[in-house]
């Protein structure tokens, strides 16, 4: 299954905005330019915040490669040094473009120079970005083990090594210029700031409560969790207690709760709060959910995709009943992925 991202240069389309318009990831540059073009590590800790992956092509020239080895060798120097102050993992690949109808007989030039990016980054790390024929050339070469290939130059023919597919130019999302992209394997050169998909295996918490607590109107309530399903990395209090996750970490949640004692269309609100460990009347406030009461029994399901709490932060989950008396919360569960 194919995973929808973009690239783009100049233009900022915002994290909003590429959300909005399904993009899993965002192909960004590295390179010599000074007037806005590349990547920058707030960018990218802005786009991973976001959960959208990032992914690095190096482009100075549209025919750098032509260069040959001593080229290469200098391009990845750069490129891999850009790339880590924006925060990409070590080990994740890097993409060099080769952005014009490269001839057969410019090949050799072409796979010097990768062999060049290969003597400093290691083969496995080595990307090219290209249309048909030289991404076929250059794979059959053993000269590079990711590939980027654009439909441009490529006569409608897909090279199936190829982990990454330009299939439309000139779009536009929220005023910015975009091309279109499709990642076809599940390493695709991806990475978020700090976070590899290889070893991106999450961390878990798992808590419930069938404990009831009251919820007073109009006020937010920490809902508090005493049974523990998983928790190996001691993220929520053995004994107890509101907090599901303690920072620094990117995280995604999951509640789901039951609300008795509201009329039916009694809205009910929940939320994630962002709590000092040090000071727990100073916090951050997540994205609010609004649900309507249905009468005795409600169900109410509250789903994070992606956030972020930062170091000396927990965090909690509230609800807010804005009936005239008191409700009451009877149980629920809460599930949480992590990743530091």
């Amino acid at each position: 299954m194919a995973v929808f991202g973009v690239d783009y240069s100049w233009g900022r389309p915002g994290v909003a905005a590429l959300k909005r318009a399904g993009a899993k990831f965002a192909c960004r540059y590295v390179s010599h330019d000074t007037s806005g073009k590349n990547l920058t590590r707030a960018e990218a800790e802005e786009l991973s915040d976001a959960g959208i992956w990032v992914v690095v092509v190096w482009q100075n020239t549209k025919d750098g490669p032509l260069g040959g080895r001593s080229a290469g060798e200098a391009d990845a120097r750069d490129a891999d040094r850009q790339a880590r102050a924006c925060g990409m993992p070590a080990g994740r690949p890097i993409y060099f473009a080769a952005d014009w109808d490269a001839s057969p007989g410019q090949q050799d030039e072409i796979n010097a120079y990768l062999d060049g990016a290969a003597s400093v980054l290691g083969r496995g790390r080595v990307g090219l970005y290209a249309g048909h024929g030289p991404m076929k050339r250059a794979f059959d070469a053993g000269k590079t083990n990711y590939g980027w290939q654009t439909y441009a130059w490529s006569g409608g023919r897909w090279d199936s090594r190829a982990q990454l597919q330009q299939y439309l130019n000139e779009q536009t999302i929220n005023g910015a210029a975009v091309d279109y992209n499709r990642a076809v394997a599940d390493d695709y050169g991806q990475w978020r700031v700090g976070v590899s998909p290889v070893d991106d295996t999450p961390g878990y918490v798992s808590v419930g409560t069938a404990t009831e607590q009251r919820l007073a109107p109009g006020q937010w309530t920490d809902i508090s969790w005493e049974t523990e399903y998983s928790d190996q990395e001691h993220q929520h209090w053995d004994e107890g207690g509101p907090s599901v996750l303690t920072g620094a970490a990117r995280y995604s949640l999951s509640v789901g709760v039951t609300v008795t004692g509201v009329p039916a269309g009694t809205r009910i609100q929940a939320r994630v709060v962002e709590v000092q460990i040090e000071d727990t009347g100073r916090y951050e406030a997540g994205p609010i959910q609004d649900s309507f009461s249905t009468g005795d029994g409600t169900d109410l399901v509250y789903g994070l995709a992606a956030d972020t709490v930062r170091e000396g932060h927990r965090v909690r989950f509230q609800l807010l009943q804005h009936g005239t008396a008191d409700a009451t919360l009877t149980g629920g569960s809460a599930k949480v992925f992590f990743w530091r």
